[in-house]
C-alpha cells in the first residue's frame, strides 16, 4: 500500500523525537561531565529486525556502528521484557572500549517477542586500562580496559549487582561509571515508555508499517543523489601521522565505484592493522562511510538502515580499517574514523567539486587525563575533544572552531570543568589565522590551555600535527595541530600522540587543525 506523505512525515518525526527524549533523559541523569556537558552518547529505535528507524541528532560515528551492536545483543540473548544487554567490544560491534552500548527490545501486550528495540551507546571517562581515561597509548586491546560482550546488565528489570560490581572493581571512578550505566537504563526505559505509548495510540500494524517505509524512503532518496553523481572510479588516499609506536603515516586508501544508482566503497590499498592504537573495526567503516554518503542528499530525509542499501563497503580483514583480534583500538574510532571520512570525500570531490568541502581538522583531539584529587579525596579521570576549523567549500568559508563530521560533541563549560576537576583552564579562544588560504578560507582551529592543580598522568591522541588537512582545487592546507607542554623554565613540544606526566603548575597548551581552503586564493 503507498503510503500516505503526511502520516510518513508525522511518523518521522515521532520517532526522531522518542531517540530526542531517551537522549535528554541520558543526558540529564548521567553523572559524568563527558556525558551531562559533552554530550558524548547516541540514542536510536529500531524495528523488530534490529533495522534502525529512527536516530537522534547525536553522534554520527556512534549512530552509524550502533545497528552492529544491537545485532550482536539479538544473536546473543533472546531478549525478554525488562532485559537490558550491555557490550563494549569492539570485535562485536562496538568501536573502542570506552563507548558502551545499551540495548532492550520492546513488548507489545500479548507478544512473546520484541515488536522493536531501543538502544543507546555512551562514552565512559574511564574503564580501565594502562592509562586514566582509558584511550592509552596501547599495543593491544587487553591494555585498554575493560572488554565486555554481549551480557545482561538488568534481567526482567532486575539489576544483576554482582555484574556491575565485577565493571565497578576494574575502573578508576566507580561512582561515576554507576550513575552512568543507570542513566543509560533509565534512557532505555523511556525509549520503551514512549514506543508502547505510539502503539497504544495509533496500534502496532500502522506503526511497523510507517517504519518501514520510512527505511523505503530513505533508500529512494539516497538512491537519487547517488543517479546524480557522474559514473566512475574514483580513487583518493591520505594518511594518519603515525599509529602512537612509530613514526611511520598509516595510509587509507579508497576507491569509490558509482553504478546507476549504486557505490562501491573500497578500502582496499589501507595499510594493514598496526601496532598502535589507530585500528578500526568494520563497524566505524562502515559509519564513516554512511556519514559521508548521507552529506550528500540535499534533503533532511530520515536517517534509516535504508540509507545503507545502495552502498557496499568493502574492508580487507586484517587492514587498519577492518582490524582483527587483538589490536588496540582506542583511537581508531576518534582518529581514524576522521581519515577515513576525509578519503570518501576526497574521491567524491572528484566527481562533484561544488558538493565537497575541503578537508576540515581531520582530528578529535582526543584529551584524556587523571590522578588524585587531594581537595575532594578522590580519584578522578577526564576525557574530551577539542574542536577545530571546518573546511571551506564552493559557496562559502569554513566555520571556525567547531566540531566536525564523525564527532557532534560540545565542550565542557570552563565553570564545570573547574568546579568538578583540579585545574584551570588558562585559555580558550580562536587560533586566528589557522585556516587554509583559498577563495574561500577554512575555518581556524582553537586554542585550550589547561593549568594543573595536581599531579596527573596525561594522554594525548591526536592527528594532523605533521600535515595539514588538505585543500581543494588550488587551496591551501589548513594549518597543522601542535601540543605544548610548558613549564616553568621551558617548553617542550609533545608529539600527537603521546603519554606524559604533569606537576603542579605545568600548563597543557592544545592549538587544533584549521580547515583546509577551497579554490585559488584571489
Amino acid at each position: 500500500m503507498k503510503p500516505d506523505p503526511i502520516e510518513l512525515e508525522l511518523f518521522r518525526h515521532l520517532l526522531v523525537s522518542i531517540a530526542e527524549e531517551m537522549g535528554a533523559v541520558l543526558r540529564k541523569t548521567s553523572y559524568s561531565a563527558n556525558i551531562k556537558e559533552r554530550r558524548d552518547y547516541s540514542c536510536a529505535v529500531y524495528d523488530a529486525a534490529g533495522e534502525t528507524v529512527a536516530m537522534g541528532d547525536h553522534m554520527p560515528v556512534h549512530l552509524g556502528a550502533m545497528p552492529l551492536s544491537v545485532r550482536h545483543a539479538m544473536q546473543a540473548f533472546d531478549l525478554g521484557p525488562g532485559d537490558v544487554a550491555i557490550l563494549n567490544d569492539p570485535f562485536r560491534g562496538g568501536t573502542h572500549l570506552p563507548d558502551i552500548t545499551a540495548v532492550s527490545g520492546v513488548f507489545v501486550p500479548g507478544q512473546r517477542k520484541p515488536a522493536f528495540f531501543v538502544a543507546n551507546r555512551a562514552h565512559h571517562a574511564d574503564v580501565g586500562g594502562m592509562s586514566p581515561g582509558s584511550m592509552p597509548l596501547a599495543r593491544e586491546i587487553y591494555q585498554e580496559g575493560i572488554r565486555i560482550p554481549p551480557i545482561l546488565l538488568a534481567r526482567a528489570g532486575r539489576f544483576d549487582r554482582e555484574l556491575l560490581a565485577l565493571i565497578l572493581a576494574n575502573v578508576r571512578t566507580p561512582v561515576e561509571r554507576e550513575g552512568d550505566l543507570l542513566a543509560q537504563c533509565m534512557a532505555i526505559r523511556r525509549g520503551e515508555q514512549r514506543l508502547l505509548e505510539l502503539v497504544s495510540k495509533r496500534g502496532l500494524a500502522t506503526v511497523r508499517r510507517n517504519m518501514t517505509a520510512l527505511k523505503d524512503y530513505s533508500e529512494r532518496m539516497m538512491r537519487a543523489a547517488i543517479r546524480r553523481l557522474p559514473q566512475g572510479r574514483y580513487r583518493f588516499e591520505d594518511v594518519l601521522d603515525g599509529d602512537g609506536i612509530t613514526d611511520r603515516p598509516v595510509r587509507i586508501a579508497v576507491t569509490v565505484t558509482i553504478h546507476g544508482d549504486r557505490a562501491t566503497i573500497d578500502f582496499t590499498g589501507s595499510d594493514p592493522q598496526v601496532e598502535g592504537s589507530v585500528n578500526a573495526n568494520y563497524a566505524v567503516a562502515v559509519s564513516a562511510t554512511t556519514y559521508v554518503f548521507r552529506c550528500l542528499v540535499r534533503e533532511d530525509i530520515p536517517y534509516t538502515a535504508g540509507v545503507m542499501r545502495p552502498l557496499e563497503v568493502i574492508a580487507p580483514d586484517g587492514s587498519v580499517v577492518n582490524a582483527r583480534p587483538p589490536a588496540a583500538m582506542a583511537a581508531g574510532n576518534v582518529e581514524t574514523s576522521q581519515r577515513i571520512t576525509d578519503v570518501v570525500l576526497g574521491a567524491l570531490a572528484q566527481a562533484a567539486p561544488e558538493l565537497i568541502p575541503a578537508a576540515s581538522s581531520g582530528t578529535m583531539n582526543n584529551l584524556t587525563f587523571g590522578g588524585w584529587d587531594p581537595v575532594r579525596r578522590q580519584s578522578f579521570a577526564y576525557y574530551e575533544t577539542i574542536a577545530g576549523g571546518m573546511g571551506a567549500s564552493a559557496v562559502s568559508d569554513g566555520a571556525s572552531a567547531t566540531h566536525t563530521h564523525m564527532t557532534n560533541s560540545w565542550n565542557t563549560p570552563v565553570e564545570a570543568f573547574e568546579h568538578q576537576y583540579p585545574l584551570r583552564v588558562r585559555g580558550y579562544r580562536i587560533r586566528s589565522g589557522s585556516g587554509g588560504r583559498g577563495k574561500h578560507r577554512g575555518g581556524d582551529g582553537i586554542i585550550r590551555e589547561f593549568e594543573f592543580l595536581t599531579p596527573a598522568q596525561v594522554t594525548i591522541l591526536a592527528d594532523r600535527r605533521l600535515r595539514g588537512p588538505y585543500g581543494l582545487f588550488g587551496g591551501h592546507p589548513g594549518a597543522p595541530g601542535r601540543t605544548l607542554l610548558v613549564r616553568r623554565k621551558s617548553t617542550t613540544a609533545i608529539p600527537g600522540k603521546a603519554r606524559f606526566e604533569v606537576a603542579p603548575g605545568d600548563v597543557l597548551r592544545i592549538e587544533t587543525p584549521g580547515g583546509g581552503g577551497y579554490g585559488q586564493p584571489v
